[in-house]
């Protein structure tokens, strides 16, 4: 899938949540904003119910919250860089200050576990995530993520 699809520069952004629940209430925000169909609270509550099996802090500072919602038909995406690293539960213990958020509806799996897997693999590449550090606004990390 081609990211440009799936995530809009409106979702691309440089802030400081501060914490974890913060930051999944700004991705809840983000994504409600752009997509009206989207209730923000039921993406929250999907967020924080698939951080209650476990964190999606992958290490390295980079966390992919994601979530399913029935009420949905396409995929949305939200970027975030964090001004300074916020505790996320991460399988390695750090603070995570990259998050790719993904809302998929409900019946499209298959889907879902190929974009994370993408994304976990592309958040892998040392150079993209060095850029995604260096972004000094929303456009620029918008511009490295989907090159």
């Amino acid at each position: 899938m081609e990211l440009r699809t799936i995530l809009r520069p409106e979702c691309t952004t440089c802030a400081t949540p501060g914490s974890k629940k913060k930051v999944l209430e700004l991705i809840s925000d983000l994504a409600a904003a752009q997509y009206p169909d989207l209730s923000s609270q039921a993406i929250f509550e999907s967020l924080l119910a698939r951080e209650r099996m476990g964190s999606t802090g992958i290490g390295n500072g980079i966390a992919i919250p994601h979530g399913r919602l029935p009420d949905i038909d396409t995929p949305v995406a939200v970027l975030i860089k964090c001004e300074e690293a916020i505790p996320f539960d991460a399988i390695d213990n750090q603070p995570v200050d990259i998050l790719f958020a993904l809302i998929v509806p409900a019946d499209q799996c298959q889907q879902h576990l190929s974009t994370l897997s993408a994304m976990a693999e592309k958040l892998s590449d040392k150079q993209v995530l060095k850029q995604l550090r260096k972004a000094e606004n929303e456009q620029e990390l918008y511009q490295v993520i989907t090159a």
